[in-house]
């Protein structure tokens, strides 16, 4: 199966535990159509370059995942209809690299740095 990464950003207003239950939402629409989410990330309520839909900051999710096409063109689909993902990004990868992503090693380096 094809190797795919996806970047989401819900909207601000939504609290952390409702962020997380819609990624679980679309983890579930990858699985129900034979896909399969190999790891996923939150990065976190992160200031936006400009402004979309009225908002400056967004919860941003990753997913790493093995799925077909009509797995992740259903779950586009879904994320374009919901209203609170205010954009997503998937891309097709050969393979996935081991470890957390730059955004969560960069998050980790920050927290590290802080505590020192």
């Amino acid at each position: 199966m094809p190797n795919y990464e996806h970047v989401f950003i819900c909207r601000q207003d939504l609290t952390s535990v409702q962020a997380e239950t819609l990624a679980e939402e679309f983890k579930g629409t990858l699985a129900e159509n034979g896909g399969k989410v190999i790891e996923s990330e939150y990065w976190g309520l992160r200031s936006i370059a400009y402004r979309m839909n009225k908002n400056r900051k967004g919860h941003y999710f990753m997913f790493k995942s093995n799925s077909e096409a009509k797995a992740v063109a259903e779950m586009e689909r879904l994320m374009n209809i919901h209203e609170d993902i205010m954009r997503f990004l998937t891309i097709k990868v050969k393979e996935h690299k081991d470890g957390h992503s730059i955004m969560m090693n960069s998050r980790n380096k920050d927290e590290e740095e802080r505590t020192d």
